[in-house]
């Protein structure tokens, strides 16, 4: 069972052992026995942490299961596609599907979450070696 934080008005904080089904309900305090709300304990150096560190740690931790591993062949494509994205706002036809980027059709390796690499290819039935 996991132990959940309650604050009795009087006497602060305690801990107490609760099972899920029972971790809205308020608890007994353990001094006096008045019925005391559960509380969400936030570490202190979490809200003393500048706004950019922790915009980076919540992508951080989006990461873990989306990783993007920079190679300078994904930085020189994430450059390219940006460029050709600015250059597609700006002249405002919007057909630019006639004339694909010679640099998508480049083979590049993609890297899974265990470590192995996938070579994807522009004809999806092959099957990469």
């Amino acid at each position: 069972m996991p132990v959940y934080d309650y604050k009795c008005n009087e006497h602060g904080l305690f801990h107490e052992l609760a099972s899920m089904e029972q971790a809205a309900m308020p608890c007994a305090c353990p001094s006096c026995g008045k019925l005391s709300a559960r509380v969400i304990m936030i570490p202190p150096e979490v809200l003393a942490m500048s706004p950019a560190r922790r915009q980076a740690m919540t992508k951080n931790e989006k990461a873990v299961h989306q990783p993007i591993f920079s190679t300078v062949d994904y930085r020189e494509d994430q450059a390219q596609r940006r460029a050709h994205e600015a250059a597609r706002k700006g002249c405002g036809c919007g057909d630019h599907t006639a004339h694909p980027d010679r640099s998508s059709l480049r083979q590049k390796a993609i890297y899974m979450a265990d470590g192995s690499k996938v070579f994807p290819s522009q004809r999806p039935w092959m099957i990469s070696h």
